[in-house]
């Protein structure tokens, strides 16, 4: 039997979210710009996933996001760094965010695909760092958005490009 090096602490970490909107009629009533300001000014509850990595919006602008989070121990992975999956979290909320801010009403997205360059460690000693996603270029059934995370001193931590399927409402017969 293996022994674990030092004391062991039991932490724990509570996660408050709101039950999303079950009409989706209603969500759609609204352009994507408009749905991400009412998120962001608190008009619209944050989606569940933000309570988990601490992601708040800082700036929404047609094609362009800026968020915040907060990364803590109970993101690490067991070599005691962040696990790839906040980064991952994180780029694909800015770069969705960015196409979905480009949308009219009624219509959607999805992600097809992401790519995550992992550039420098992230540790709860990081602090909250900053993700800011922009759309390359948008057609009629695909967007293509990049991003980046940065620490305080604006040292890029990781990169991503994404492709996003737009999705358009089925005409009524």
């Amino acid at each position: 039997m293996t022994s674990l090096p030092g004391p062991l602490t039991n932490r724990s970490r509570t996660i408050r979210f709101h039950t999303p909107e079950a009409d989706k009629t209603k969500l759609f009533e609204r352009t994507g710009l408009e749905q991400l300001r009412a998120l962001a000014d608190g008009r619209t509850p944050p989606p569940p996933i933000s309570s988990h990595v601490g992601l708040e919006f800082v700036s929404v602008a047609e094609g362009v996001v800026v968020m915040t989070a907060q990364p803590d121990e109970s993101h690490y992975n067991p070599i005691g760094s962040v696990h790839g999956g906040f980064f991952a979290t994180v780029l694909d909320s800015v770069c969705g965010c960015a196409v979905h801010s480009t949308l009219p009403a009624g219509v959607g997205y999805t992600s097809l695909e992401i790519k995550v360059s992992f550039l420098r460690p992230i540790t709860a000693g990081t602090g909250a760092v900053t993700a800011h996603g922009w759309v390359t270029r948008r057609g009629k059934t695909a967007a293509f958005a990049e991003a980046d995370i940065r620490d305080s001193d604006g040292k890029v931590l990781a990169t991503a490009s994404s492709t996003c399927l737009i999705i358009h409402p089925k005409p009524t017969p």
